[in-house]
């Protein structure tokens, strides 16, 4: 494999995020590098991909400059890019947690856990082990026994969490996510509203499943990740497929997005079933004007409705 593809943040103070982004972009492009890049006066958050000399240069220079000198670079080996295009994004926050007052990482956060400590507390029956990702990303895979609050987006976790307070208010807390940057402010944020022991995995998920005493065991299913590559490996101990399919309920770890534009809902479908559905969610989604399915496959109405009069929905 001669790519690679990083996965980091680091929140830092940024003078003005708009100069930065279009110097970054410049220095991202002519390293042949695609991705994700949000930056914000708070710091940056990236995912990217390029080649192994590329990204070797990125991480060179970003770990030289003072502001980003403790950058935490999770490594995934790849076979090509995991993006189509380069995007650096000015920001006013880098995960949209739209707090009334914000919480700063760097003054306010839970304690870190590193990946065998993680491990114990998942076993601590004492313990509550709370999933901070969203709903779509907990039901691809997840840590056993970890509570998934019903969110579909991460900015809707505080008020989950105070509407359900009374469960977990006197326990220990551990929380997770993907990379690590949205436990930095949802376990500040837990300390604020009282909670008074809490605790995050340090690099989150994509750091515990490198780990090589843990080696992601207690995980199960796929973590979803926002590239081209969708979900990727965990648990190399037990591995357990827990996604179910969208519309027969079978083990599936196939994401993709609702054809219909106005829905997009993502969904674990079969090649089957999405063939079936003419990659849509549901009969009306199906036959929206616009789906993107029957524009791909240039169906005509009556080829479309003949594919789902054998739906039998």
């Amino acid at each position: 494999m001669d790519y690679r593809v990083l996965l980091y943040y680091n929140y830092t103070k940024i003078e003005d995020p708009e100069v930065f982004a279009k110097e970054h972009f410049a220095f991202c492009r002519d390293l042949g590098i695609k991705g994700r890049i949000l930056v914000a006066p708070e710091g940056i958050n990236g995912t990217l991909s390029g080649t192994k000399e590329a990204t070797d240069q990125y991480m060179e220079k970003m770990l030289k400059d003072d502001r980003f000198k403790d950058t935490y670079f999770k490594i995934d080996e790849s076979e090509g890019h995991a993006f189509k295009k380069l995007f650096v994004r000015p920001r006013s926050e880098l995960v949209a947690l739209h707090l009334e007052e914000d919480v700063n990482p760097r003054q306010l956060t839970g304690n870190y856990l590193e990946p065998q400590a993680f491990r114990e507390a998942l076993l601590d029956e004492e313990t509550v082990v709370i999933d901070a990702r969203n709903d779509y990303e907990y039901d691809l895979g997840h840590f056993r026994g970890a509570i998934r609050p019903e969110i579909h987006n991460f900015r809707e976790l505080p008020e989950w969490i105070r509407e359900n307070k009374e469960q977990f208010m006197d326990k220990k807390i551990v929380t997770y996510c993907t990379g690590g940057i949205r436990c930095e402010k949802f376990s500040g944020w837990l300390l604020r509203e009282g909670f008074e022991d809490v605790a995050q995995l340090h690099g989150g998920i994509a750091a515990y499943g490198k780990d090589e005493a843990t080696r992601g065991e207690l995980w199960d299913g796929k973590m979803y990740v926002f590239d081209e590559r969708i979900s990727v490996e965990i648990n190399q101990v037990d591995k357990q497929v827990i996604g179910k399919e969208w519309f027969d309920g079978t083990p599936c770890e196939r994401y993709i997005n609702c054809s219909n534009p106005e829905c997009n809902r993502q969904i674990l479908v079969s090649e089957e079933n999405e063939e079936k559905y003419l990659g849509a969610c549901s009969i009306a989604c199906a036959k929206h004007p616009n789906n993107r399915y029957v524009k791909t496959h240039h169906l005509t109405v009556e080829e479309r409705d003949a594919r789902l009069a054998l739906t039998n929905q």
